[in-house]
């Protein structure tokens, strides 16, 4: 039995052009592509649960500029 060796690459495409780069791509046979935007169900609870503070004024945002230089600052 041949060992097979695959390879992962990741490429940067204007968001522009990324929906006909995706079509091309799965056209290839040799190619696989998996959706690494998939995020965890615990993950969307917890920004839903935070989002609705937010419209409730229980919590606030600052910008991230903002939360930058305060973080730095330190």
């Amino acid at each position: 039995m041949k060992n097979i060796i695959m390879k992962q690459i990741t490429l940067n495409i204007d968001e522009t052009k990324f929906k006909a780069f995706l079509n091309f791509i799965k056209t290839l046979d040799y190619v696989s592509v998996s959706d690494e935007t998939n995020i965890p169900l615990e993950q969307q609870e917890e920004v839903q649960r935070r989002l609705e503070l937010v419209q409730e004024g229980k919590m606030k945002t600052r910008s991230w500029s903002d939360a930058k230089q305060d973080i730095f600052k330190r």
